[in-house]
């Protein structure tokens, strides 16, 4: 990895690469629970919710609300990263709470079913289920409709982008504020410059990507297949405004890069923010410097797009 100049603030987890496979799934998963400090928070009110997915399985998400905020408020629907395979770390459930309380907002984080015991389209279902659930629900969850904008990171960001899909093709109601999209993965290819340099690199690499897909099942031939691959698409028309995050050494960058470029050439609004000396999943570390000027910068363009709209 000493090849990478990767920040050193971002040590030990510039020099770790997840182990991805079926075996270390089934060993990892089970133990990554939800964090009970969620619950304790002084300054935010945390419930637990199960909607009724496509196929009638329950889908587990929580709702985070400032305890100072009042009805009609804007809310951020939260979709965490793992490659489809893994249950949402630590730092997701901590972006989350920052996000609820430096933007002023509630924040709905989805529990959403894993691959491969659930492979596509579940995940991508589960996840529009919970964004039709805040839109059916918002005058009783104190949302107001009009400012519910959805983000992930990695994988947490093609979700997010799907559902806005989802919503547009399904003609449904419900539009989104913004899309907020850390390090994401929309590129299934996985055929980029990016991929092809980075292999090796830690935290995330296109060796890992390959090795996701036949976990996944995605079938290139179903029409709901360019959900897990944005960029092939051929219309943009619609999608809510973005912030797009990319990492210097990350075998995703040009995904964001190119996501970016096609909504600006379909007229939506994008707000590109490149990353230095980070690698994928780099916002793991809190405390590094360049983590803190990352959130910041997702936190500032909620904020202001939650002004606009308000």
């Amino acid at each position: 990895m000493a090849k990478y100049k990767i920040d050193r603030e971002l040590f030990p987890f510039s020099h770790f690469t997840p182990p991805i496979s079926e075996g270390f799934l089934k060993l990892a998963v089970p133990h990554m629970k939800v964090p009970k400090y969620i619950f304790k928070d002084k300054e935010l009110s945390v419930s637990r919710h199960e909607i009724e997915s496509y196929d009638g399985e329950g889908v587990e998400c929580f709702l985070m609300s400032p305890k100072a905020i009042g009805d009609n408020s804007p809310c951020l629907i939260y979709i965490h990263g793992g490659g489809f395979v893994l249950a949402a770390a630590d730092y997701h459930y901590r972006n989350a709470i920052r996000y609820a309380k430096e933007v002023g907002c509630k924040v709905v984080f989805v529990n959403y079913r894993l691959a491969p015991k659930h492979p596509h389209p579940v995940f991508f279902e589960d996840c529009y289920a919970v964004a039709a659930w805040v839109y059916d629900n918002a005058d009783s969850l104190g949302i107001d409709p009009s400012r519910v904008g959805i983000g992930g990171d990695s994988a947490g960001a093609t979700l997010s982008v799907g559902v806005c899909m989802m919503a547009r093709d399904r003609s449904h109601p419900m539009r989104f504020a913004f899309q907020m999209l850390p390090y994401p993965f929309l590129d299934a290819r996985n055929n980029s410059e990016s991929c092809k340099k980075f292999t090796d690199t830690p935290m995330w690499n296109s060796t890992l990507s390959s090795r996701i897909s036949p976990m996944t099942r995605v079938d290139t031939g179903r029409p709901d297949y360019l959900y897990f691959s944005p960029v092939e698409a051929e219309s943009f028309d619609d999608m809510p405004p973005a912030y797009i995050e990319t990492a210097e050494f990350d075998c995703l960058h040009d995904d964001g890069i190119l996501y970016a470029k096609k909504l600006s050439e379909a007229g939506v609004r994008v707000t590109l923010n490149e990353t230095k000396g980070t690698m994928h999943g780099f916002d793991i570390m809190q405390r590094a410097t360049v983590t803190r000027e990352a959130l910041a910068k997702r936190i500032e363009f909620m904020r202001a797009v939650f002004a606009s709209e308000g």
